[in-house]
């Protein structure tokens, strides 16, 4: 029994209803007037079969199905493959030191109460907001893509692109305001289709390396040897060729930085932690079958790739824009003279766009929800409704979703590709800011002397010297993203000005927050690692006993293994 049972003489039931209530305010940081509020409250509506979903789908989408193609013609599959991998640990390190740090206590604010609670406020402020720009430009793109996703099927001359933008946008809002357990339902299904539709294309992959296709040409590692696995660098634009070691090294980091945008939005399952009912079981959960997927979806897909696509192959040198031509998968299906196939991963596409644009648009609602009951937005912004939704901030990324309708003008498109290069580091930066909150929460463990292998519900794999590594590798990243506008004798300073300023901006809300307020980094001693920690050993306690009663009546029942546990055991690693 806890401290705060004995001394209030409540049973369980009501000591967990009351501290719920009580945590849900006190994680939210507002101010006096706004904690007192009803109607600011987020709804614990998502089972770990949704968070362990969102996960995945965060992480597979276009990057995956298209941007491959470009790494692979520009480093080849044996560069590809390394930058790939080495980018895959840095994700897993990522997601680790995440779901260590939430599953001790799990914040309504996200990245901003973290910041907030182990590092430094000023810290809190600079990440909520630069996370906030990214996810405030990402839905319109991602309605942008699939408006030129289904331009595939039905040219632009034949119906204007701002209708299927239109369309799209209606979709996703929707989905979005009917509450945080529809979102889920929603998003389980599109990204178990999203599984199903990369374990077939791997699959189908194998086949045709293997010589099972009409061709009846076996491959292998042809391609790894002409034109080779290790590709020296070159600009068609700059016609700039570098040779030689040096060439490979620059195509090797050039598709470095590529991996990184394929990988960005793993991260963002760490803002629904909050609205997850059992978080010390889903998010450990979700955080384990990463590494797997991991993988499996990404891994095995561009080591196939480099078997079936030669990275010379003049499709993939042609190919451009959001659609199935340029997808390194048709490729290699259309190689293997498979008809018919490239109008089913066109429709793939679309499905990781509209999944991709719908969780963008819940991301961006929640941040801003975060930072409102951080105090650093309007409060407004921190508002719910009978279902637990942020409708301001649904509203908020419904309007940037307008930016969309630019493209439909070719000097806006321009302006709205610079848009979205300014956004693009912002992942980064997250990851980094991660990292750093994890660093943080171990120096407190230590110095407070909580015990990470016997007291935490999750421990993070390889540490310290997994998340050093990792964010060593962030950092590196960051400052190397645009590195090739220095190459060549011209110099392209829109992207080199677009694409780092959110560098320096973040840079400025640190430091101005910083000295504006002089808050000041929390030293290991300091920071709080105990307030309302009892609250969610209370939930955990009530939701295994809750577990337990239920596994005890299908025993009692004669049926100890239902539908549940058959999905928890063989299904689950997947799904």
């Amino acid at each position: 029994m806890s401290d705060y049972e004995k001394q209030t003489g409540t049973d369980e039931a009501s000591m967990l209803s009351r501290h719920t209530e009580e945590y849900n305010l006190y994680v939210a940081r507002s101010n006096p007037s706004l904690a007192q509020t009803d109607g600011h409250k987020l709804k614990k509506g998502l089972d770990a079969r949704h968070v362990t979903m969102i996960a995945i789908g965060g992480a597979l989408g276009t990057g995956l199905l298209i941007g491959t193609g470009s790494s692979l013609k520009n480093a080849g599959p044996g560069s590809t493959l390394v930058a790939y991998s080495a980018i895959g640990f840095v994700v897993y390190m990522v997601m680790c030191a995440l779901g260590e740090v939430a599953t001790f206590i799990p914040l309504a604010d996200g990245f901003t109460g973290y910041c907030n609670r182990y590092v430094d406020p000023a810290l809190g402020f600079a990440c909520g907001y630069v996370y906030l720009c990214k996810y405030l430009i990402l839905p319109p793109n991602q309605l942008v893509a699939g408006s030129l996703t289904i331009q595939y099927w039905l040219s632009k001359d034949q119906v204007n692109p701002g209708v299927w933008i239109a369309v799209l946008l209606v979709i996703i809002t929707i989905v979005n305001v009917f509450g945080v357990r529809f979102f889920g339902e929603i998003e389980f299904w599109l990204s178990s289709l999203k599984v199903i539709t990369c374990l077939g294309l791997i699959l189908l992959l194998l086949i045709i390396a293997l010589g099972g296709g009409p061709t009846k040409d076996r491959l292998g590692f042809r391609f790894w040897h002409n034109p080779g696995a290790f590709l020296d660098y070159k600009d068609s634009t700059k016609g700039l060729h570098i040779d030689g070691s040096k060439g490979r090294f620059v195509a090797f980091v050039s598709v470095l930085v590529n991996a990184v945008f394929a990988y960005l939005g793993t991260e963002l399952c760490g803002i629904t932690f909050s609205e997850c009912a059992r978080p010390r079981r889903a998010i450990p959960k979700a955080i384990r079958l990463t590494f797997y997927r991991i993988v499996v979806f990404y891994i095995l897909s561009i080591w196939f790739l480099g078997m079936c696509v030669p990275a010379n192959d003049p499709k993939l040198i042609n190919a451009s824009g959001s659609s199935a031509s340029a997808s390194p998968f048709v490729i290699a299906i259309k190689n293997a003279r498979i008809d018919g196939l490239d109008h089913v991963i066109n429709a793939c596409i679309l499905l990781f766009v509209l999944s991709a644009a719908n969780s963008d648009m819940y991301i961006c609602s929640r941040t801003i929800y975060g930072l409102a009951v951080a105090g650093y937005a309007p409060k407004f912004f921190s508002k719910t409704n009978r279902l637990g939704v942020p409708y301001y901030g649904v509203i908020l990324s419904f309007l940037f979703c307008l930016l969309g309708f630019m493209t439909t003008s070719s000097a806006s498109s321009e302006v709205f590709q610079y848009f979205v290069n300014v956004v693009s580091l912002s992942g980064l930066i997250a990851w980094a800011c991660i990292l750093i909150i994890h660093i943080q929460f171990m120096r407190a463990c230590k110095a407070q002397g909580i015990s990470r292998k016997n007291d935490l519900a999750f421990r993070s794999p390889l540490q310290p010297y997994g998340t050093y590594l990792a964010l060593f590798i962030c950092c590196i990243v960051i400052l190397i993203k645009n590195f090739t506008v220095f190459l060549g004798n011209s110099f392209t300073y829109k992207n080199f000005i677009t694409g780092y300023i959110i560098l320096p901006v973040f840079l400025a809300c640190y430091f101005g927050f910083k000295i504006w307020f002089r808050t000041k980094a929390f030293k290991p001693s300091e920071v709080d690692m105990a307030t309302y920690r009892d609250v969610i050993d209370a939930e955990e306690e009530a939701f295994a006993q809750e577990a337990a009663e239920k596994k005890a009546y299908r025993e009692a029942q004669g049926n100890p293994r239902d539908k549940e546990w058959f999905y928890d055991k063989f299904i689950g690693w997947l799904f």
